[in-house]
């Protein structure tokens, strides 16, 4: 696609970047911010810039903040015995939107994938080890996506956990097996959560 201004091109060319955003909606984007004020504009891009700058992981869970412990972490009003592990902090999102969940999370960073060269040693696990190794963790619910990488993480994960008195619970298959979490609607994951079996349940089922 040609343009008149190559300033124009190269605005186009960084929103592309972005995932599910194609050339004719780059450039519906950058047309709208040409349109605003240069104020709004800049205080676009100052968002952005102070976004990727200054936001911090949760040094517990992994959950992005604006402090050192993230809000969740934090607050007194959580049950932090109870820790949902989670593949990205998209579904912690999505479960906090549900309303249903009281307690803390584990964001792994990724899925076990032998094919992807994603080995346990690259997410989060040792940290989460840590955490019930401290004795702060009384149940781990298993809210991974249902597919073959989540399955080996949960696998992983379960054996590792063996050794310790703690529960493990796997939030209920009421989402289809390939599904990704993150598209799963509000009402079927607070379900899913609020019906969680133990993991050796899920075993015997599958």
């Amino acid at each position: 696609m040609l343009y008149p201004s190559k300033l124009i091109a190269d605005a186009v060319a960084e929103f592309k970047r972005l995932p599910g955003i194609g050339e004719k909606t780059a450039l519906r984007l950058v047309l709208h911010l040409l349109k605003q004020e240069p104020e709004k504009a800049q205080q676009f891009s100052h968002s952005i810039s102070k976004m990727r700058n200054e936001i911090k992981f949760c040094k517990t869970c992994h959950n992005v903040s604006d402090n050192e412990l993230c809000a969740i972490c934090s607050s007194p009003m959580r049950d932090h015995s109870t820790v949902c592990l989670v593949e990205t902090i998209r579904e912690v999102i999505a479960i906090e939107n549900t309303g249903v969940y009281q307690g803390g999370y584990h964001v792994l960073g990724g899925l076990i994938s032998p094919i992807d060269g994603v080995s346990p040693n690259a997410l989060n696990i040792d940290s989460l080890i840590k955490r019930v190794e401290e004795n702060t963790v009384n149940e781990i619910i298993m809210a991974l996506s249902p597919t073959m990488d989540g399955d080996t993480t949960i696998f992983y994960i379960s054996k590792r956990l063996q050794k310790f008195n703690i529960k493990i619970t796997s939030i209920a298959r009421g989402i289809a097996f390939g599904g990704e979490l993150e598209y799963t609607d509000e009402l079927t994951l607070a379900r899913s959560i609020a019906t969680r079996t133990p993991y050796e349940s899920y075993l015997i089922k599958n």
